[in-house]
């Protein structure tokens, strides 16, 4: 097998993957399959508003205006995508190697009033049909951490986008020192074969051409506050349980035994915004 043929190999491992926890996480979530943000351990927001936050957060730092495109790579359900198209006007292409995903985004579009101005497509973001130049702007909500090919998918990103083009990510990073074992628990959970420090995540970027604009790491509100994560999620464990049956719930909790591995410093979680270069 080829090395491309390996990429896509890992793709079609990764939907699966997503296709298998994202039935729930999307119930759980309200179809934000990306981390929350609580303040302090007296937040007592649900947890869709927590990651919702998340959601604020990374897309506000694009700068939308009404009539820009926009791909959404990696877009899970939908419901970032369509918040994009409701909140700023923008047309919004999500993509995703999900069917499950895709299939979920496109009912929730047409059930939204912002349903003409978004579209969403089953394909790798590693290689888009895209020309260059398409987008106005791109959005990554912990999607690039699962590529195969680091390099590859940033380098594709930075091809669709127009000169002075922006993508702005969200994704896991390098926390403090703590027990490996640990770690490599997370990492696994998560199909996670790197995890770049907020330096090294500039790097990539910088290495594929991009200009950096604005970065905050801010880890201890996201994977620092997953007792909270587990206080709002119990919450809402019989409904959830009611819907997809005990044995599912369980299941779903079991393949995320890893997640919660780490020490809460060990991970952090950073947003960064960065720009093509005008010509």
């Amino acid at each position: 097998m080829t090395a491309m043929g390996d990429d896509a190999a890992e793709a079609a491992e990764i939907g699966k993957h997503y296709d298998e926890r994202s039935p729930i996480g999307d119930e759980f979530r309200d179809g934000q399959l990306h981390m929350w943000y609580f303040y302090d351990r007296e937040d007592s927001a649900p947890l869709a508003e927590a990651v919702g936050r998340i959601t604020r957060k990374v897309t506000d730092t694009l700068g939308l205006r009404p009539g820009e495109s926009v791909l959404d790579a990696g877009c899970g359900p939908g419901t970032t995508a369509i918040g994009m198209a409701e909140r700023f006007g923008a047309r919004v292409t999500g993509v995703t190697v999900s069917r499950f995903e895709v299939e979920r985004a496109t009912e929730r579009a047409l059930a939204s009033e912002a349903g003409d101005l978004v579209t969403f497509e089953y394909g790798d973001f590693m290689a888009l049909e895209y020309p260059a130049g398409t987008f106005d702007a791109v959005l990554a909500l912990e999607s690039l951490q699962n590529a195969p090919n680091l390099a590859q998918v940033i380098g594709e990103l930075y091809r669709v986008l127009r000169p002075g083009g922006r993508l702005s990510f969200s994704d896991f990073s390098a926390g403090a020192p703590g027990p490996p074992d640990r770690l490599a628990k997370f990492m696994e959970t998560l199909r996670l074969s790197r995890l770049p420090s907020l330096e090294e995540w500039c790097e990539h970027l910088r290495a594929a051409g991009f200009q950096i604009e604005e970065f905050t790491q801010c880890g201890p509100r996201v994977l620092g506050r997953k007792a909270k994560y587990i206080e709002a999620a119990l919450a809402r464990r019989q409904e959830i349980a009611a819907k997809f049956g005990e044995a599912a719930l369980t299941e779903f909790a079991e393949q995320h035994h890893g997640f919660f591995a780490p020490r809460k410093d060990q991970v952090g979680y950073v947003i960064i915004a960065a720009r093509k270069p005008y010509r």
